[in-house]
C-alpha cells in the first residue's frame, strides 16, 4: 500500500497550502497518528485531542473494536452503488 507521511510539520502544511482549499486558516499544527485520547505530530510531539465532543472521536483515536469491525466490513464489502 502506498501512503504518504510528512516528513515535517512544517512540509505538510506547505503541501496543504499549495494544494488544498483555502476556505478557512486551519491551525499549524499537522496530526500524523492518534491513539485514544493522543494525537502526535510528524516530530513526534503529544496533544490531548479536545475534540471527543465531536461524535465521530468520542471513542477515542483507533479504538480496537472499531478497527477490527472496519477491517470485517472492509474484508466483505468497501462500497456499493445505489
Amino acid at each position: 500500500m502506498s501512503q504518504f507521511v510528512a516528513a515535517t510539520t512544517q512540509e505538510a502544511i506547505a503541501l496543504e497550502d499549495a494544494h488544498g482549499a483555502h476556505n478557512y486558516h486551519p491551525l499549524p499544527v499537522v496530526i500524523a497518528r492518534g491513539s485514544g485520547v493522543h494525537v502526535w505530530d510528524p516530530e513526534g510531539k503529544r496533544y490531548y485531542d479536545f475534540l471527543s465532543a465531536y461524535s465521530a472521536v468520542n471513542q477515542g483515536h483507533c479504538h480496537p473494536r472499531i478497527i477490527e469491525a472496519l477491517t470485517q466490513q472492509a474484508s466483505q464489502l468497501c462500497l456499493s452503488s445505489r
